[in-house]
């Protein structure tokens, strides 16, 4: 018997937090964007009349002027949309604990064990629809299938404020017209690929050799082309399940782009110190260390390294962060963003285990130090003790 899974899609979420909380911003094309001043100014969300405008999601606000000069820009509050997603998400539980969010405004729900007490996946789906926007103020758009993946196509299908249905008997004719691209996990890399291939619908895809797939595009050649052919038999995490984190780190957008070592340098002191802060938050330690630099043409370099002995210190980050930047990067480029993640995550208490048979020795005093440094944070804040180097700094990481 087929499941019954339902993809709930908060519609222009952050544009839909402001305007509940200022309702006359639904009178304009308006938009939810980063700080221009601190160069994070691009569209994070916008609303129907500012899409009628041909405004998209990631393009400067400057680019997004010149389609509508009346736009109206609303810098965001994280915080609030946050509390909005965790509001909506608890309507989901009272129908199911089969809850699994994708991001803060996007959730898939396994009602098939809910039916006989709310109706069939269609009523709950338009329930869910009523109630959200009757409690919370924001619409939503939801797709009822029998597996994740054509549940999230179905609730792409109509926007906002629609219910969509793809059952077994019919998926073929709604999904297989579709664009390739609509596929989950067929990002801008395998969309190039497939289209090499000369394969522009999920219909085309289904109907490819699966060898060949894999042959072109791995393992994850060989899931598009079941998942084209609805057989996507992932199940929908409870929310009770333990998330596993697999991976921790830190980014900032500099206010200015960075140029030699000493600014570069400085600049991985602050990132990394946040990065290994976060690491002994979450109790773990990291055995690769990825260090992603984006240059002032916009331009992102991605090198990772394995470590020797598993770390959750600044310093060796930092340390492991420059030897890749040394190795990859062309100095005569400015330097806009860099993030620091470690990857490869074990408990912190399996990485003492490891070190007592290596030859290479956990550095304690360096990891008690960054502890105590942790410990005065907690109490007064992140700014109560810095690196000297991000002191009277002019790249935006004084905050």
């Amino acid at each position: 018997m087929d499941r019954v899974i339902l993809h709930s899609d908060l519609n222009s979420f952050f544009a839909s937090v402001e305007t509940v909380l200022n309702p006359s911003l639904a009178e304009y094309p308006m938009a939810v964007c980063g700080d221009p001043d601190k160069r994070h100014g691009i569209i994070l969300a916008k609303n129907e009349k500012a899409k009628k405008f041909g405004v998209v999601t990631a393009e400067t606000i400057w680019a997004a002027k010149q389609k509508c000069p009346t736009l109206v820009l609303v810098r965001p509050h994280h915080d609030l949309y946050e509390k909005f997603s965790m509001e909506v998400n608890g309507i989901y539980r009272e129908y199911t604990d089969l809850v699994e969010p994708f991001g803060i405004d996007e959730s898939w729900l396994d009602v098939s064990g809910s039916e006989k007490l709310f109706g069939d996946g269609k009523t709950i789906a338009e329930e869910l629809r009523t109630r959200i926007k009757r409690e919370t103020g924001l619409t939503v758009s939801v797709g009822v299938s029998f597996n994740k993946t054509f549940a999230k196509l179905g609730s792409d299908l109509k926007k906002p404020d629609a219910v969509s249905v793809i059952d077994r008997a019919h998926f073929k004719e709604i999904v297989w017209r579709l664009p390739v691209s609509d596929l989950l996990y067929v990002g801008r890399s395998a969309s190039k690929v497939l289209a090499d291939m000369r394969i522009k619908t999920i219909g085309e895809l289904a109907a490819a050799s699966p060898d060949f797939l894999e042959y072109k595009l791995g393992k994850l050649g060989r899931m598009l082309y079941a998942y084209a052919n609805g057989e996507d038999n992932d199940e929908v995490r409870s929310v009770y399940d333990e998330r596993q984190v697999k991976s921790v780190g830190n980014g900032i957008t500099f206010s200015r782009d960075l140029y030699g070592m000493d600014d570069i340098v400085q600049g991985l002191d602050a990132v990394c110190d946040l990065a290994a802060a976060r690491m002994r938050a979450k109790h773990v330690k990291c055995t690769t260390v990825q260090l992603s630099i984006k240059d002032e043409n916009f331009v992102t370099v991605q090198r990772q390294v394995p470590l020797a002995v598993p770390t959750q210190l600044a310093r060796e980050l930092r340390e492991a962060s420059v030897a890749l930047l040394c190795n990859s990067w062309n100095p005569r480029l400015g330097i806009r963003s860099l993030t620091v993640t470690g990857t490869g995550l074990i408990p912190e208490d399996s990485a003492e285990q490891i070190s007592f048979f290596d030859d290479v020795k956990v550095d304690e005093k360096e990891e008690k130090r960054e502890r105590v440094m942790d410990d005065i944070r907690k109490k007064f804040g992140h700014g109560a003790i810095k690196s000297a180097g991000s002191i009277a700094n002019n790249i935006g990481i004084d905050e």
